[in-house]
C-alpha cells in the first residue's frame, strides 16, 4: 500500500522544498498525505481538462511542475479555472502535488537532465544558493566520536562538493560537574570531572537540521549534548540556479543549434547573432531564466540557453555570447521525465503516467 505521503518523502528527499524561491509554491496543494493511492498522473500544469483525464485514469494523485495556486486565494467559487480546477480535484478526492523551483534550483533535477540530453560533462551550478550551509560543533568522549561522526553523516552532514563524510577532529578535555538531580554518564554527582573528548565539526544544509541534531542526540552518550550551530556565508553548489558544463568535442555554432533543435525536440529556437567561433562550454537553465545571462557570461559560456530573453538581450549579448530561446514549455517538459524516473525507481511496478491533456499553451505557425 503506498500513501500520498511516501511519494512525496521521494520527491521532497530528492528536491527539499526548503530550497524553492520564496515566491513559490511548491508542496502538497491539495489533499490527504494519508490517502492510498492508485496511480499518479504526472504534468507540467493542472487544468480542469487535466483533473478531468486523472478521473477517466482512475488517478488520484496529479504532480505537476507548476503550483495551481501561487497566491492566497480569498474565496473558491469557481469564478477561473484556478478555482474550478481545484473544486473538482477535491470532489473527485484527487491530491495535487506541484515541485517547482525546488527541482529547478536542484543539481539532480531539470536542468541536469537538459545538460545531460546534449551531454555535457563538468555540470555544476551557474548561481548557487547562499545562506543555506550551517556549521555544527559537538563534543564527544574519544571512544564514542566514530558512532557519533556516522549518524551525523548519515543523516546528511558532511557533504563539500564531491566529497562526502567531511568533519575536522580535534582533541580536548572537557569539564563539567553533575548535579544532585543529574544521572551522568561519566564521572560523580557534585564533583568535578575532566574527561578525553574530540570536537567534531562538520557543515549541514539548513533545511536538514531537525534531522541531524536528533541523529546526534540519539547517539551521543551524554545525558546532556553540547553542542554549537553557526550560520555560513558559503555558497551551497548543490543548489542554485542553472547549470553549466563542456561538451566533449568543440561544435561550430550552427551544428549545435541544430543539436539544440534535435536534442529538446523544439519546431524552432530564437536566437542573438552568432559569433563565427567553436562552442566549447554550454549553460542551461529551463524556464524563464533571463537573469542568468551576465553569470553565464562570467563562466566564459559560449552558448546560453533558457527562455524568455528580452529584446534588448538580444543587443547586449553581441559578442559576448549565442543567448538561444528554445521556449518556456519546451525546456520544462522534460520534467515528466524527471519525476518518472524517480518515482518508478523506487516502485518500478506503480502505475506512473504522462498527461496527454496539458500541452504547450503557446503555438506556432
Amino acid at each position: 500500500m503506498v500513501k500520498i505521503k511516501d511519494l512525496v518523502s521521494i520527491i521532497e528527499n530528492k528536491f527539499p522544498p526548503q530550497t524553492q524561491e520564496n515566491y513559490d509554491n511548491s508542496g502538497l496543494i491539495v489533499g490527504d498525505k494519508e490517502i492510498e493511492i492508485n496511480s499518479v498522473l504526472l504534468t507540467i500544469d493542472i487544468n480542469e481538462d487535466v483533473v478531468d483525464e486523472a478521473i477517466e485514469k482512475k488517478c488520484n494523485f496529479i504532480i505537476a511542475h507548476h503550483p495551481i495556486i501561487f497566491r492566497p486565494l480569498k474565496r473558491i467559487t469557481g469564478s477561473n479555472y484556478i478555482e474550478k480546477t481545484i473544486i473538482k480535484a477535491i470532489k473527485n478526492d484527487i491530491a495535487i502535488y506541484a515541485a517547482h523551483t525546488s527541482v529547478d534550483n536542484s543539481d539532480q533535477g531539470i536542468n541536469k537532465y537538459l545538460c545531460d540530453l546534449l551531454e555535457l560533462k563538468n555540470q555544476k551550478i551557474i548561481q548557487p544558493k547562499q545562506e543555506m550551509l550551517f556549521k555544527l560543533v559537538t563534543f564527544v568522549p574519544n571512544e564514542h566520536a566514530e558512532k557519533v561522526r556516522t549518524a551525523i553523516f548519515d543523516a546528511g552532514a558532511g557533504y563539500i562538493g564531491n566529497y562526502d563524510y567531511c568533519s575536522y577532529n580535534t582533541e580536548g578535555i572537557g569539564t563539567f560537574r553533575a548535579g544532585e538531580k543529574a544521572n551522568p554518564f561519566v564521572g560523580e554527582k557534585n564533583k568535578l570531572h575532566l574527561e578525553n573528548e574530540i570536537r567534531i565539526e562538520t557543515v549541514f544544509p539548513g533545511f536538514l537540521k531537525g534531522k541531524i541534531i536528533n541523529a546526534l542526540l540519539n547517539s551521543h552518550p551524554y545525558e546532556e549534548v553540547a553542542y554549537d550551530i553557526y550560520p555560513l556565508n558559503n555558497e551551497y553548489n548543490k543548489f542554485g540556479a542553472g547549470i553549466i558544463g563542456d561538451i566533449e568535442n568543440e561544435a561550430d555554432e550552427a551544428e549545435f543549434l541544430s543539436i539544440i533543435k534535435n536534442k529538446f525536440n523544439v519546431q524552432s529556437i530564437r536566437f542573438s547573432n552568432l559569433l563565427n567561433k567553436k562552442v566549447k562550454k554550454v549553460a542551461v537553465c529551463s524556464g524563464a531564466g533571463n537573469f542568468l545571462i551576465e553569470d553565464a557570461i562570467a563562466q566564459k559560456a559560449d552558448i546560453y540557453i533558457s527562455s524568455e530573453f528580452k529584446y534588448n538581450q538580444y543587443i547586449e549579448a553581441q559578442k559576448r555570447i549565442v543567448i538561444v530561446d528554445a521556449g518556456h514549455y519546451e525546456t520544462e517538459v522534460f520534467i515528466k521525465n524527471v519525476f518518472y524516473e524517480l518515482l518508478t525507481k523506487k516502485f518500478p511496478n506503480f502505475a506512473v503516467e504522462f498527461s496527454q491533456k496539458f500541452q504547450n499553451p503557446v503555438n506556432y505557425l
